[in-house]
C-alpha cells in the first residue's frame, strides 16, 4: 500500500494485543453499564469503536464474526433481546470493513468525521431490533451517543497505535 506523505511506518500489529484491547473494552462497557448512570441512552459504546478501529486497521485479523461474538457476549450481559447488539456489531464491522481502504487515508479528525454514520446506523439497528421485541423508546438522548463515539475516534487511534509506533531498533543507519 502506498503511504502518505510525513505517515509512519507502523510495527506489526501484537494479536494478544488487539484481542485484548477488545476484552478490555467489553469489560469497560460492562463496567460502565454497571456505573452510576447505568444503561443510559447518551452512554458511549467502547467496545464498537474498539471493534470499528481494530476492523478497519487490522481487517484479516478482526472479522464479522468477531464483532457477532462479541455483541453475543454484551446481549447476555445486559440482558436484552439476544442478538440486538450482535446485528449491529455485525452491520458496524461490515461497513468498517467495506470503508477501510478508504478510510485509512484521511486524518484522524476526518476519520472521525467518516466513522460517525457508521455508529449512528448501528444504533440505528439497535433501535431498530429494540423497538420490533416490543420495548421502549430510550429517549432522544440516544442520538448524542454516534457524536460521543466517534468523538472517542482519535483517543483510540492514539491509544491502540501506540504500541506499533515504537522503534524496533533505531540507529544511525536505520532511522525507521
Amino acid at each position: 500500500m502506498i503511504m502518505r506523505p510525513g505517515q509512519q511506518l507502523l510495527l506489526p500489529a501484537n494479536p494478544l494485543f488487539i484481542w485484548g484491547s477488545l476484552v478490555v473494552a467489553l469489560l469497560l462497557n460492562m463496567l460502565q453499564n454497571m456505573g452510576l448512570w447505568g444503561r443510559a441512552a447518551w452512554s458511549p459504546d467502547l467496545l464498537a469503536v474498539t471493534l470499528v478501529f481494530w476492523t478497519v486497521h487490522q481487517p484479516l485479523r478482526i472479522s464479522i464474526g468477531a464483532a457477532f461474538v462479541f455483541g453475543l457476549l454484551m446481549d447476555v450481559h445486559q440482558g436484552s433481546l439476544l442478538g440486538q447488539h450482535a446485528m449491529a456489531y455485525t452491520v458496524l464491522s461490515f461497513f468498517a470493513i467495506t470503508i477501510h481502504r478508504r478510510l485509512l487515508w484521511f486524518t484522524v479528525p476526518s476519520q472521525a468525521a467518516q466513522i460517525f454514520p457508521l455508529f449512528a446506523a448501528a444504533h440505528g439497528v439497535e433501535l431498530l431490533l429494540r423497538m420490533v421485541g416490543g420495548g421502549t423508546f430510550p429517549g432522544f438522548w440516544m442520538l448524542l451517543a454516534p457524536v460521543i463515539e466517534s468523538a472517542l475516534w482519535p483517543v483510540a487511534s492514539v491509544v491502540l497505535l501506540a504500541p506499533q509506533l515504537r522503534a524496533p531498533n533505531p540507529d544511525a543507519n536505520r532511522p525507521l
